[in-house]
């Protein structure tokens, strides 16, 4: 990541919580200059004072990017400090969850870059991944450079329209809860098979993770790697049986899982 320009104009940071931490990490891990990072944040964290960043000081020119990491319910609060650079050279990032392009434009600008993502908390260790939509004011050159910086903490993937931003958070953005419930399940089903705790958590963690990274890494699909654990009869067969329900198993609790949490998040961009 080419990061000669931000250095130049400058990035600002609106919030920098769990989220916003993770992206900053990945950007100075890949070289950024920590000064020219100006973080406004009414709460920082003692991380986020060993960085080297500026923390709520003025910005007074406009910066190549501004970044909203701020939970939904405080952007009202929080766009005033940045709203001057709207309309605009300043592209405005969001990974704030429920806050559509349209409310964004109404609250910095009509002719206001801006390009919307949803990425996730493995984010926090290099393995996320993000999607993205610009407006129509975000160029072609923004969505490279907004896909640059995220890029920093895991893939991602840009989308063919607005609308499909509620699905992917009921997937991916949402979808590691789901992951760490199954660990919590499966930890939970060995205690009750007669295994210690710690032993039982040790083996779903290690599996949870060990699948996931084949199932990204194999050139198998996911369907045919679980064939090959299966054996006719066996004892995976069994369990499979139960999951595999279609009334009561796996694939109708995650229908209904994600389509509950779509629909949470349609409200939330009322």
């Amino acid at each position: 990541m080419d990061f000669t320009d931000i250095e130049a104009r400058g990035l600002v940071m609106l919030g920098c919580g769990k989220m916003g931490s993770a992206l900053l990490a990945g950007w100075l891990h890949r070289g950024l200059d920590p000064t020219s990072v100006q973080v406004l944040d009414p709460h920082p964290s003692d991380w986020l004072h060993r960085q080297g960043v500026q923390i709520n000081g003025e910005v007074t020119e406009s910066p190549a990017l501004v970044l909203i990491a701020v939970k939904p319910q405080l952007m009202a609060a929080a766009l005033p400090w940045v709203d001057s650079f709207g309309d605009g050279e300043t592209l405005f990032v969001s990974v704030a969850a429920g806050k559509t392009l349209g409310a964004l434009e109404a609250a910095l600008g009509r002719r206001t870059p801006i390009v919307r993502t949803m990425p996730n908390t493995p984010a926090a260790v290099g393995r996320g991944i993000t999607a993205l939509i610009g407006n129509e004011h975000a160029t072609d050159a923004h969505m490279i450079l907004a896909e640059g910086l995220l890029a920093a903490v895991g893939q991602t993937v840009r989308l063919e329209n607005e609308a499909q931003m509620d699905a992917v958070t009921a997937l991916s953005g949402s979808g590691p809860a789901y992951v760490f419930h199954l660990i919590e399940c499966m930890a939970a089903a060995g205690v009750a098979e007669g295994l210690d705790p710690d032993l039982a958590m040790a083996l779903a963690k290690a599996t949870v993770c060990g699948a996931g990274h084949l199932a990204e890494e194999a050139n198998e699909p996911p369907a045919r790697l679980r064939e090959n654990v299966t054996s006719p009869n066996g004892t995976t067969a069994a369990a499979l049986g139960v999951l595999m329900d279609e009334k009561a198993g796996l694939p109708a609790l995650m229908r209904q899982a994600m389509a509950a949490a779509a629909a949470r998040s349609r409200e939330l961009a009322q």
